[in-house]
């Protein structure tokens, strides 16, 4: 419990010393020499208090306060005790400041905290890379000041904040950023930056795929529509003309029907959720029904396809999928390869891995164009991809599929020196491999 001082107490004891230095003084006949004594005894017992209360909170690191005497001691005592109760209210702060940063710091988006006239008083990480800010070097500096773009100049002086405002990021010109200013605290404001790429990216990708599709459906449904509108129910064509307009509705029919096919298999692997990779495939019975299909396919091509498959390689996986994978490999080599062609389809065993393999001696693929084979619809000659029949959704599925097998589509190219598809399934997913024995051990927990 504090002892509060007492203005009659310090009164009474100061008055009472110096009734009795009074006495002292009439007994020895020297009244005045004896107050005056008494009186810079008191003056030199305050200032050495004093000097030990400047000591103490200037020049001591020791927070417990001096020995003081008298009513000295219940200033200093006073004194600890706000200190005490300042310095936790300032640790309250420091961990209430340090959640409100970390929480800033864990938000996907960047933080710039500004004050009424735009100056920065504290971002957060994400804020530096985003836009480039450095923390604390830029605080006090105005974020316009930092932030040049016209448009975001434009921005803070109109002062409506109801809608965002969209720029590329002043780091990086492939970023789209989404600014955003909300009122915070009293005299803030709060800038709020999202990385919204991702989403631009998947607009854009949703607006080509309907116009796309549409491209893809318009054709033949136009070829159909001219012929069937040629057509009289009483007046039909020539034998000659009808076996010709009959081949060529058949041939679109069959291009739609592929088409919406693909579109369907993309779309359920798209929408699958997690795969579990623990069927066992026989890739080399697959791959002998996959033989059977290319030799069927390549009866007007007439290349030379070999098959060169390990009959003991099996592995995990999606059946279905898998399939589908070997399937668009081996008939993409076979429409795109010129007549008379060389074809070889590999499935062999690497360094624990499965490796499967389809390689051409066709035309090649130039180097702008390998890097976006496997966007949909993608196709390096329109022409040539509608005469044999391509949709351009067939590498987009193998992508996927690889993906979901932890695998990816590697492809070498060379215009004049044919082309090669290649993928090599992880150790795991290898019956028989060392690595999936390990993988199908129990799990044991660490050793203490």
């Amino acid at each position: 419990m504090r002892l509060l001082l007492s203005k009659r107490t310090i009164a009474f004891k100061l008055f009472g010393y110096a009734t009795l230095v009074l006495l002292l003084g009439l007994l020895i006949g020297h009244v005045a020499e004896a107050l005056l004594l008494y009186c810079c005894g008191v003056i030199a017992w305050h200032y050495k208090h004093l000097f030990m209360l400047d000591r103490w909170l200037w020049r001591d690191r020791k927070l417990s306060p001096p020995a003081g005497d008298g009513s000295w001691q219940q200033v200093f005592d006073g004194i600890y005790y706000r200190q005490r109760k300042a310095r936790k209210k300032n640790k309250e702060l420091r961990q209430l400041v340090r959640r409100f940063r970390d929480g800033a710091e864990a938000l996907p988006d960047a933080i710039v905290v500004l004050s009424q006239d735009w100056t920065i008083q504290w971002c957060n990480k994400l804020a530096q890379q985003l836009v480039g800010l450095r923390w604390p070097m830029d605080e006090g500096q105005r974020i316009d000041n930092l932030l040049r773009h016209p448009d975001f100049q434009l921005f803070l002086q109109q002062g409506d904040f109801s809608q965002a405002l969209e720029l590329s990021a002043p780091v990086n010109d492939e970023l789209t950023l989404e600014f955003r200013v909300l009122a915070y605290g009293e005299k803030q404001q709060l800038l709020i930056i999202r990385d919204i790429t991702q989403l631009k990216q998947l607009e854009q990708i949703r607006k080509d795929f309907v116009a796309n599709v549409s491209h893809e459906l318009r054709t033949p449904l136009t070829v159909l529509q001219g012929y069937l509108e040629m057509m009289e129910p009483d007046d039909l064509p020539q034998a000659e003309i009808w076996r010709r307009a009959h081949g060529v509705m058949l041939d679109q029919t069959k291009r739609m029907d592929s088409l919406v096919q693909q579109l369907l298999t993309l779309s359920r692997i798209e929408a699958a959720g997690k795969l579990q990779l623990d069927e066992v495939v026989d890739v080399p019975a697959m791959l002998k029904l996959l033989q059977e299909e290319a030799n069927s396919l390549n009866r007007e091509k007439h290349h030379q396809i070999q098959f060169d498959i390990d009959e003991t390689l099996l592995v995990t996986g999606n059946k279905e999928e898998l399939r589908s994978a070997f399937s668009n490999l081996i008939s993409n080599a076979i429409k795109y390869t010129p007549d008379r062609g060389e074809i070889t389809v590999t499935w062999q065993r690497q360094h624990q891995k499965a490796v499967f393999a389809v390689t051409d001696n066709g035309e090649g693929i130039a180097p702008q164009h390998v890097k976006r084979l496997t966007e949909r619809f993608y196709r390096v000659d329109q022409a040539r991809a509608r005469n044999t029949g391509g949709t351009g959704l067939g590498l987009a599925i193998v992508k996927h599929v690889l993906s979901r097998h932890q695998s990816r589509l590697l492809i070498f190219s060379e215009p004049k020196r044919g082309s090669s598809f290649s993928f090599a399934l992880p150790p795991e997913l290898v019956v028989g491999s060392t690595a999936a024995k390990q993988d199908k051990l129990p799990k044991l927990g660490k050793l203490v």
